[in-house]
């Protein structure tokens, strides 16, 4: 499977530059043919509004958006939590980081065929976490759940388009104010102008069409196995269900749980999931090592590890966006709030990039308060000629004879004369 499609970034090209020079009118026009947005309509749907979907949700909605924003907020607290600000000695003084949040962060949520709630809540929960002032969620045709998602998150305002044109209206701040990281998963589109823009904006790792890589033996439960591939199969056509089962007929039993449990699926999903399947693959191994290489190799957005010993087999196993470790934790968890993101990098980019979190929305701003000079400035200014630099070999040096100047200003009334050249 392509990650970078020339067609894809053609289009994506084309609808980046067209909001870029053309403003509002031009997203507007975009979000009219590509989105449904009706002629007239709102492109920002503001807090105000965001809130009165929430109050207009049915009871028991609302409480479980309310129990998945707990879970995902008190692991973002977690993970928070764990960034330290660094003070330690230096020579001739201190030095350190402190984590410091962007000033505006975008969230794109899809919507299209399945409308998901969920991304809303994953996104913008960890931005507010990392204690960005201002959040603004963007995606087509929001519905009321999004709405109140987002608004139970603490988004600010909700830009009603998707695809790259709503992607490019965040990074150059048309109709909503210019966003310093976009992050949140979306069709091919979506990750094709989060790419093109990257250096514009921050973003995360690739979040494209789901990944699922699923490794059974014979502990595993077939119709288990069977439900978790075509959970992921009914997101996009695009997606990509994967098995490795270590014996032909564990394969086989799957292959017919899976067959059955397709047929069972009402539509759009039955067809959705059919054609995804297509992009997947079923692979026989018996070796732990030779499993642990091909999942390494194929370094899956979600690896689900259904296993008698999941936890041995996980140590080898470095390169995934999440781990599923036994039958028990299914990947759907995951995606509805028990507690890790959902936004996960795919296409590979596991192998380089971890899954959203509040370090997306945050800088390490290293720091360095200097005292006394003298021993740090000599190395310095020896290291500058051994590149060739003789103004920052000066720059380092002339601070130890503002320092002797000092001192000596403090012991006689005579001031010293300029110290000779180096």
């Amino acid at each position: 499977m392509r990650l970078f499609d020339p067609e894809v970034d053609a289009i994506a090209i084309k609808a980046i530059e067209a909001v870029r020079s053309g403003g509002e009118a031009a997203l507007r026009r975009w979000a009219q043919e590509f989105d449904g947005l009706v002629e007239g309509a709102p492109l920002v749907i503001a807090r105000e509004e965001m809130k009165a979907a929430y109050d207009s949700l049915p009871e028991e909605t609302a409480a479980l958006l309310g129990l998945a924003k707990g879970r995902v907020a008190a692991f973002a607290a977690a993970q928070r939590a764990c960034l330290a600000p660094l003070d330690v000695p230096a020579l001739g003084g201190r030095h350190g980081h402190e984590f410091v949040p962007v000033a505006r962060a975008g969230c794109y949520v899809p919507g299209g065929a399945f409308p998901l709630p969920s991304s809303a809540l994953m996104t913008v929960i960890p931005a507010k976490a990392a204690g960005v002032p201002e959040v603004w969620c963007a995606g087509p045709k929001p519905t009321r759940e999004t709405l109140a998602a987002a608004w139970l998150a603490g988004a600010d305002g909700f830009l009603q388009c998707g695809g790259a044109h709503a992607i490019a209206a965040l990074a150059f701040g048309i109709a909503v104010p210019r966003c310093d990281v976009i992050v949140g998963p979306g069709g091919k589109y979506v990750a094709a102008a989060k790419r093109l823009l990257y250096g514009i904006v921050g973003t995360e790792a690739p979040a494209g069409p789901s990944e699922l890589l699923v490794i059974a033996d014979e502990s595993a439960d077939p119709d288990i196995v069977a439900a978790d591939l075509l959970a992921q199969a009914e997101h996009s056509p695009d997606a990509m269900p994967a098995l490795i089962a270590t014996h032909s007929h564990i394969a086989d039993q799957i292959d017919r749980a899976l067959r059955a449990q397709l047929a069972a699926l009402p539509e759009p999903n039955r067809s959705i999931a059919q054609r995804s399947l297509q992009n997947g693959f079923c692979c026989i191994e018996p070796d732990p090592a030779r499993i642990a290489d091909g999942a390494n190799r194929c370094a899956p957005e979600h690896l689900e590890i259904a296993t008698s010993e999941p936890r041995a087999l996980a140590k080898r196993i470095k390169n995934a966006g999440a781990i599923f470790l036994g039958s028990g934790s299914a990947e759907v968890f995951g995606d509805y709030g028990a507690g890790p993101n959902h936004t996960l990098p795919t296409g590979g980019a596991s192998r380089f990039a971890a899954g959203l979190s509040v370090l997306h929305f945050l800088r390490a701003r290293t720091w360095l308060a200097i005292d006394d000079p003298a021993g740090l400035a000599d190395d310095t200014a020896a290291f500058a000629r051994l590149e060739g630099l003789e103004a920052h070999a000066r720059a380092a040096l002339i601070r130890t004879r503002r320092s002797s100047s000092t001192s000596l200003a403090g012991t006689s009334r005579t001031r010293p004369g300029p110290a000779p050249a180096r």
